[in-house]
């Protein structure tokens, strides 16, 4: 499930794999007493002003940028207590959406340790403009 780039459509895809935080997210107990290791996906699919076939100008404002990305997810996270994987992905999504370029937003929030015998349970979220 990932987006594709499509220079017809002048779109490209900026993207944020495995951002590995300690969140406070869950609806059980032991889930509201301490933080867990979450894992974070974000692709965003977004506007492409030198396609099909141009070179944009080496300038960073012209781009989405994905440190600010990482720290948007990581500022949704500490938040505070968050009881569903999908509010935090609906949130971190809304907030990607804050950039004007950006068209769809796609969130994947992981919960690695929720069962011993599972690799992560988790959710996908989307959203668009």
């Amino acid at each position: 499930m990932t987006y594709v780039p499509d220079a017809d459509r002048r779109r490209r895809v900026v993207f944020v794999r495995g951002l590995e935080l300690m969140a406070r997210l869950g609806i059980h107990p032991h889930e509201k007493a301490a933080p867990q290791r979450i894992r974070l996906d974000v692709e965003l699919l977004v506007e492409d002003e030198a396609a099909p076939h141009g070179i944009g100008p080496d300038s960073f404002p012209r781009v989405v940028d994905y440190q600010r990305l990482v720290e948007l997810a990581r500022s949704e996270v500490e938040t505070g207590h968050v009881l569903l994987v999908e509010t935090l992905a609906e949130r971190i999504a809304a907030a990607a959406l804050t950039d004007p370029r950006v068209e769809r937003a796609r969130v994947t929030v992981e919960k690695p340790e929720a069962f011993p015998d599972v690799e992560a349970v988790g959710v996908v979220v989307e959203r668009r403009r």
